[in-house]
């Protein structure tokens, strides 16, 4: 598997984004992880999607920080500042959460309340429901759990198609088309700094095409063995999507109806919030969170 790097000088005087890098060797790879607060509280574990990075969280961070919680936010493997793999075919949705697997063992996270969104609730999800002992919550956002066996949103399939065939493609917009908020030049140059050019971008433009769509899935019973054990999952499980998000409209109504963990709690739905509700409601979002946290201790 050949390596890119993307090199440090990229990262430079992003906005609102002070964090000291932090790395981890798994598999050979080198991943990047955010990692603020005290070492011995709870954890809050943020997994962000595709094509983002862990600066999508920039604006949560601090408000998790501040109410006394560890706050780690890796970057998958092909995003952010963790490596790269440069061909297509070294990305498969089961490597990315051994990856993720890995990290979070490595750290030794315990007491972990998980908020995801995008690919890092088709990821977080699973590393969750496979290392149950080290989850205490999870916050589900515009996302889900696709198995294979459901049929999937029109706007999602002619983005799959996009993905694999645009020539170009462009990461600030992507980010801005999935945000409601007018992004500066400098927050664009941000979701633009982990790829230097075309080479860097393999994760993000296979990823969408690793979305279980069919029961042929190589994922296809390993999702569904995570759905059946969801189906017992009774820890607090919240559900907070967006109101305007085309992609995973009604994405909750199933986590609703059959995880008991969401029985006797209030969903909040996060208004005039899109895709990256991280980057339109961020604060907002986190302030939820840490709410749901502390009235399911």
């Amino acid at each position: 598997m050949k390596l890119l790097r993307t090199p440090d000088e990229r990262f430079e005087n992003l906005p609102d984004f002070p964090y000291e890098p932090r790395y981890l060797e798994v598999d050979d790879i080198r991943i990047h992880y955010v990692d603020e607060g005290p070492k011995d509280a709870e954890v809050v574990l943020l997994m962000h999607g595709e094509p983002s990075w862990s600066f999508l969280y920039r604006h949560m961070i601090p408000i998790f920080v501040k109410a006394g919680y560890r706050t780690v936010a890796p970057d998958l493997v092909g995003f952010g500042r963790s490596d790269k793999p440069s061909e297509q075919s070294d990305h498969t949705y089961r490597k990315h959460v051994e990856w993720m697997t890995k990290l979070v063992k490595s750290l030794d996270l315990q007491n972990i309340t998980l908020f995801c969104q995008d690919w890092g609730s088709l990821i977080g999800l699973r590393v969750a429901i496979e290392n149950q002992e080290r989850f205490n919550r999870i916050v589900l956002s515009n996302g889900g759990l696709p198995t294979g066996a459901q049929s999937m949103p029109k706007p999602f399939l002619r983005w799959r198609e996009f993905s694999r065939v645009v020539t170009k493609l462009d990461i600030k917009r992507i980010i801005q088309g999935g945000t409601f908020t007018k992004l500066s030049k400098d927050i664009l140059k941000g979701y633009d700094a982990p790829f230097p050019d075309d080479t860097y971008k393999a994760g993000a433009r296979i990823m969408p095409s690793l979305v279980p769509i069919s029961k042929d899935d190589p994922e296809f019973e390993a999702n569904t063995s995570a759905w059946e054990q969801f189906k017992k999952w009774e820890k607090p499980f919240l559900t907070a999507f967006s109101d305007k998000d085309p992609i995973t409209a009604g994405g909750y109504i199933l986590w609703q109806k059959l995880v008991p963990g969401t029985q006797g709690l209030k969903h909040p739905t996060i208004k005039d919030a899109s895709h990256f509700v991280q980057e339109d409601k961020g604060p907002e979002l986190a302030k939820v969170i840490i709410e749901f946290m502390k009235n399911n201790p």
